[in-house]
């Protein structure tokens, strides 16, 4: 089996989760209530998501966007061209950076990536100035995210040692409780956490399987991973389960938790 993620390919990212991720960040941002004028940084950038509801809801000085994946900065700096932003890449674990060089810290969908993710908050808090603002959102893979809980329990009813790679169960992070409390213990104050929901329409049912077999995420590196007659075998598990209108449509819920605070002065 291939390894438990490959995050190579910006455009193959992007109908897989990049087009949910836009749904979420705006949201995220007007709970964050920022003014105009600030200096932000987007810390697992990925596609851009983010970093582009930043130019286009909250009027910034400037944006940086930083990401591991050096396909998917490449991706960005290519579909997001604003002179305001940049996009770098870099580890989280060791910005780039000088201490409070940043008025707002932000990642979405990438702290449960990060191998030490406390390591990765040290380091927001540390590039965050006095009374910024930190914060991050990540999926309810539990019950929330509906499109990847229907891929994982149909593919656990086939394979049963495929739940050692389910991220319900390889994050627990991604829960209110768990999210805030990684904040808390990173020394983050006044830490408030929310849900945000939306909904993932897919046209068809090859609209939401296509983007598995780009082997762009834990998911889709699983389907990638099966030989041909197993991922068969699990697309029409997945057709029979998925709720399907008349029209073909398939309309999920998407729930991501989001979470805020501020560096203890």
């Amino acid at each position: 089996m291939k390894g438990l993620e490959d995050w190579s390919a910006g455009d193959r990212y992007e109908p897989y989760v990049g087009r949910w991720s836009r749904r979420v960040a705006a949201p995220f941002l007007a709970w964050l209530g920022r003014p105009a004028g600030l200096d932000w940084l987007d810390l697992g950038c990925g596609t851009g998501a983010l970093s582009q509801a930043i130019l286009e809801q909250c009027a910034p000085r400037r944006v940086v966007g930083i990401d591991a994946s050096e396909a998917f900065a490449t991706y960005a700096r290519a579909h997001c061209t604003d002179p305001r932003v940049r996009f770098t890449v870099a580890d989280a674990r060791a910005l780039p950076f000088d201490a409070s060089s940043f008025d707002a810290v932000v990642s979405g969908l990438m702290l449960n990536f990060v191998a030490e993710p406390r390591q990765a908050l040290n380091e927001m808090i540390r590039v965050a100035r006095p009374q910024a603002v930190v914060g991050a959102y990540v999926w309810d893979y539990a019950q929330g995210m509906q499109m990847m809980r229907a891929f994982w329990d149909a593919a656990v009813a086939l394979d049963p040692d495929a739940a050692t790679l389910d991220e319900a169960r390889r994050f627990p992070m991604c829960s209110p409780q768990g999210l805030s409390a990684l904040l808390v213990d990173a020394g983050i104050v006044d830490v408030q956490v929310r849900a945000i929901d939306t909904t993932t329409r897919f046209r068809d049912f090859d609209d939401y399987w296509s983007p598995f077999l780009g082997g762009q995420g834990p998911a889709p590196t699983y389907a990638a991973s099966l030989d041909g007659p197993r991922r068969d075998e699990l697309r029409e598990r997945l057709r029979d389960a998925l709720p399907t209108a008349a029209d073909g449509s398939i309309e999920l819920e998407a729930r991501a938790w989001a979470a805020r605070g501020r560096p203890r002065s």
